[in-house]
């Protein structure tokens, strides 16, 4: 809710990208306000943003004009301008989104004629022998080549944001798990676990997994729910690793909101394969044995879930299946590259994907920002939330602060 004079005392809660890179945003609108990051864990980053795949997204799958598309863009430009000036690694690897039938090019076209549309550039339409002479182990029999597309490391651009943030005389504070958030006419009152109430003016929640919970608290409706989707990954043994020089994507079914298992190498040379999806039995489950029985009451008790368990049954089950077996698994991934055999392959790090989900089943595609008195609330930020973080910020920080986002 904009304020009919500057904000003196924001909190943001959520040490993730989105959180930092929003109080990073409000330093430099607000040089005279507290800015105070609150993060339940001892350490940024230790959710969505560090156990992602590291890909900043060109822009190539997302409707024209929705907010993933402009903010994609947007936030690539700010994005590789950050690491840039921080000296962070940022890698224009490039990527392949390949058709391995004819049957896929029609939606490959569509993908190409939507990344033309987003202002994707240098983009390239490749025949099965202009793919091998990139990706000389991939096979298929058309591919989608976004040279411009990169990779890095969100863990460290966000200890570099938290850096700025308190260079610039905010805080960020560690092993503040939020509890309760209460709002009054002129002001909001944070409780923590351990700690005394926190008062602000006005809170944002960039919570992630946690994100519908702590949005209810503060009087925000019930849904969209967070359903918990945890991907597993495989990754190349290193001598193996030059099966792959880039990232190489398969063509999305559009009836399934994620994109399925591909290759992808990070900045530190190794190259992951996956993630599949499978529902995570705790909000931070990244193991298979990991359950919170408060979350998984949470998941069924949400009538979107059940929806959205009849609508793709069958999708789940056959995600199922590749997490129990490695060769299955592998099998998926070596339509893209032939000759990868289980022996090359060896577990890697999962990641849980906040998925919002609306009590009708359906699944919130695009990025969702919610606004509650004082209380604004980031409900969706699937990818390409990192790759969109600073982005994203602007339009929070303008929303929050009634601001025209014409001036700069």
């Amino acid at each position: 809710m904009p304020t009919s004079s500057a904000p003196r005392r924001v909190g943001v809660v959520g040490a993730g990208i989105l959180g930092l890179a929003t109080a990073r945003r409000l330093r430099e609108l607000l040089p005279d306000a507290e800015i105070t990051v609150l993060e339940k864990e001892d350490a940024v980053a230790r959710h969505q943003t560090g156990r992602n795949s590291g890909v900043v997204h060109a822009g190539l799958y997302y409707p024209p004009g929705s907010l993933k598309a402009t903010l994609c863009r947007r936030g690539v430009a700010l994005l590789r301008e950050y690491c840039a000036e921080k000296g962070l690694a940022y890698d224009e690897r490039g990527k392949v989104v390949v058709a391995v039938r004819d049957a896929e090019v029609p939606a490959l076209r569509e993908i190409e004629r939507r990344a033309g549309l987003n202002g994707v550039p240098d983009l390239r339409w490749l025949d099965g022998a202009g793919l091998r002479e990139l990706e000389p182990h991939a096979a298929g029999v058309a591919a989608l080549h976004s040279p411009r597309t990169a990779i890095t490391d969100f863990a460290a651009v966000c200890r570099a944001l938290a850096d700025d943030v308190t260079r610039a005389g905010g805080q960020v504070l560690l092993g503040v798990a939020v509890t309760g958030i209460e709002q009054a006419a002129d002001r909001v009152t944070v409780t923590a676990a351990g700690r005394e109430p926190l008062t602000f003016d006005l809170v944002v929640l960039c919570a992630g997994l946690q994100a519908d919970l702590l949005a209810r608290r503060a009087g925000d409706a019930a849904g969209p729910a967070i359903l918990p989707f945890r991907g597993e990954y495989l990754r190349l043994r290193p001598e193996r690793a030059d099966l792959v020089r880039g990232l190489i994507y398969p063509v999305p079914d559009p009836a399934y909101p994620f994109l399925g298992v591909h290759f992808t190498r990070r900045v530190d040379g190794s190259v992951d394969v996956g993630p599949n999806a499978v529902l995570a039995l705790a909000r931070e489950g990244y193991r298979r044995r990991d359950l919170d029985r408060a979350d998984l009451a949470e998941t069924l008790r949400w009538p979107g879930f059940w929806r959205l368990a009849r609508r793709h049954w069958r999708a789940g089950a056959r995600e199922v299946a590749g997490s129990a077996s490695r060769r299955l698994f592998v099998a998926r991934a070596r339509r893209y590259v032939p000759e990868l055999s289980v022996r090359d392959v060896v577990p890697a790090p999962a990641g849980v994907r906040a998925q919002a989900v609306e009590r009708d089943g359906s699944l919130v595609d695009d990025f969702r920002i919610s606004t509650l008195g004082r209380v604004s609330a980031v409900r969706n930020a699937p990818s390409p939330a990192a790759t969109s973080a600073l982005a994203i910020a602007e339009l929070i920080c303008d929303r929050v602060l009634g601001r025209d986002p014409s001036v700069p």
